[in-house]
């Protein structure tokens, strides 16, 4: 009885707890940037990627809800209804590759004028990914009639790096670029029942770079 104690009181111990996650965010400032009332921003990745990878698309929806979230959120269109209003262009066939094709898009008069409609100041173009770089350690789990449990531990190191351009949609220009990095190692310590102590990486690099966004966007110095 006072191993199933000691292993509860474990399992409750070690679920409080979490992963290490240094995350850095660094910018880089071409043009004065300001965000008057009526104007809105999206955050766009590359839609015609050949994997349509869950997380990576899951970046840009958390980037787009931490900017609209807080006292001081912003005005954010979603990828999706940019997708729908700005139709065809930003489809996953026919939206541009690198962000060296969104100038000349960006000065399209039917797409300007569009972009005018739905009051965009800011297109944000998102790259990069979150990568598994290094595992140590083993874990084994047994099955016996008299019962099963897994054993040995395990941990593993994510890395995160993603590079957002932001560009003014009036002037078709790039106003600077925001790069958020995080890194963050993983445990599985396993004393029968594996409890799992993740680093939320991408989480922590998706809300540095938001909040590094929105005081780029409404501050110039």
């Amino acid at each position: 009885m006072n191993t199933v104690r000691q292993l509860a009181f474990l399992s409750a111990l070690l679920g409080t707890l979490s992963g290490c996650v240094t995350a850095t965010v660094q910018q880089v400032r071409q043009t004065e940037t300001a965000m008057a009332e009526g104007d809105s921003i999206v955050v766009l990745g590359r839609r015609n990627r050949p994997s349509q990878a869950e997380a990576e698309l899951d970046f840009i929806d958390c980037v787009s809800r931490n900017i609209a979230g807080g006292n001081d959120g912003l005005q954010v269109i979603t990828e999706q209804e940019f997708m729908d209003a700005m139709f065809p262009w930003f489809e996953p066939r026919t939206a541009p590759l690198n962000t060296t094709d969104l100038p000349g898009l960006l000065q399209e008069p039917l797409l300007a004028s569009r972009l005018r409609e739905i009051g965009l100041k800011y297109l944000v173009w998102v790259e990069g990914s979150t990568k598994r770089t290094a595992q140590a350690g083993t874990l084994s789990c047994t099955l016996t009639a008299a019962g099963g449990g897994c054993f040995g531990f395990l941990s593993w190191e994510n890395d995160s790096s993603y590079e957002a351009s932001v560009w003014d949609a009036h002037t078709a220009k790039t106003a600077g670029r925001v790069s958020s990095d995080a890194a963050g190692t993983s445990y599985m310590p396993a004393l029968v029942v594996p409890i799992p102590l993740i680093a939320r990486v991408q989480n922590s690099a998706c809300a540095s770079m938001a909040t590094q966004l929105k005081d780029f966007v409404q501050n110039s110095s």
